[in-house]
């Protein structure tokens, strides 16, 4: 086997250009795959925190006749827990609004939670010290949306629990920056408290957000959702998205195997001469398959070697300064930070590099099965077979 190295060592470098061109489009399929894969995972670890910062914390504990999908629910989706039974809960209550900036009418959905609340990091503490009558926060695309800055006042319009249409201005006290869209777009958030005065729903609340303390509980009219299954449907995307990444990988990895499987056809077919030297030499054709075979994976490690030797340092900037994306991708409805830190595990590393390797091996056994068959004495006198 040591020989069969050796061999194919020498034939590849001594090939040149050739082995080359197959080497270079092998790193570069090498180093596409470890990126994608990378950026994905790295898009995938940072939204899970920030989520789980922003707005899910420990899970929710819903109101049975609310369904975050289906607006018609929000009306009479609220209820009340006693005050011995919130421990460790976040109260949040939802109404429908709309405001009406310079004259435009725009839906919002407007939620209290308590100005104290650090169970997530919406920053509600700053909303003790306004002097403001209905001090609000906004975030950054809804400013933009809405084209409202900090202390802006603009009219809004909500109904009370009895279904009464009532209206006063609010002052945009705060304006924050998430990469957590649903915790952004269409969202106007203010003190709980104020906004039972607002409506007459004192103590209601449409969902409670759990911190890490809370231990799950059964309540009468209530479901509790964990951390697990409000991000699932997040995890969902991310797996669609691999998968979907997997074809433009197997179209890149399929013209890299082309090139290679061409390679050896040609190969073979220019070096019957050499295999039947090798044969009357004494080797088996076993040994000379094998040595085709040991040839045709030798471009799958140069390949590794070279993407290694570009892409490590590459991956080493990239996870170290991110990748900054343009601004209309926030405006996705999607949780996309505005830089994506790629992830580069020793699990996905390893994984493409077998991949690789073993995908062009197989690719190199396939011409090379032809010399099994091949007449020696044919071979020696270059006769093509």
């Amino acid at each position: 086997m040591k020989l069969a190295f050796q061999i194919a060592y020498k034939n590849l470098i001594g090939s040149g250009l050739r082995t080359w061109l197959n080497v270079i489009v092998l790193s570069f399929v090498f180093v596409v795959i470890i990126f994608f894969n990378g950026l994905i995972d790295g898009w995938n670890q940072q939204s899970l925190q920030e989520s789980i910062k922003w707005e899910y914390a420990n899970g929710y504990l819903l109101n049975n006749d609310y369904d975050p999908n289906d607006a018609f629910t929000i009306a009479d989706g609220h209820g009340h827990l006693p005050d011995s039974d919130t421990k460790n809960l976040t109260p949040v209550l939802i109404r429908q609004a709309t405001i009406y900036p310079q004259g435009r009418l725009k839906s919002v959905l407007l939620k209290g939670i308590p100005a104290g609340q650090e169970t997530i990091a919406l920053p509600t503490a700053s909303l003790d010290s306004s002097h403001a009558n209905i001090p609000v926060l906004i975030g950054k695309r809804m400013a933009e949306t809405a084209k409202l800055k900090e202390g802006d006042q603009v009219l809004m319009r909500w109904r009370d629990k009895n279904g009464t249409f009532d209206a006063a201005d609010v002052t945009v006290h705060r304006i924050f920056d998430t990469s957590v869209a649903s915790m952004d777009n269409g969202q106007i958030w203010m003190p709980v408290e104020r906004l039972w005065e607002l409506t007459g729903l004192h103590g209601q609340a449409t969902l409670y957000i759990a911190d890490s303390d809370f231990q799950t509980e059964n309540f009468d009219g209530w479901n509790f959702e964990s951390q697990d299954e409000l991000l699932q449907d997040f995890r969902d995307l991310i797996e669609m998205k691999k998968v979907s990444g997997n074809f433009m990988y197997i179209i890149l990895l399929f013209i890299a195997l082309i090139a290679i499987f061409d390679t050896q056809v040609l190969s073979i077919f220019r070096r019957q001469k050499e295999i039947g030297t090798y044969v009357a030499m004494g080797m088996t054709r076993m040994q000379v398959l094998r040595l085709f075979t040991v040839e045709g994976a030798m471009y799958s490690v140069f390949g590794v070697v070279l993407g290694m030797a570009y892409g490590i340092p590459l991956f080493i900037v990239l996870s170290r300064m991110g990748i900054t994306l343009p601004e209309f991708y926030q405006d996705m409805g999607v949780n996309l930070p505005r830089t994506i830190y790629p992830v580069f595990g020793v699990e996905l590393i390893v994984l493409t590099v077998l991949a690789l390797i073993i995908s062009a091996t197989l690719v190199s056994l396939i011409p090379a099965r032809k010399i099994a068959r091949m007449d020696p004495v044919m071979a020696l006198k270059g006769k093509i077979q």
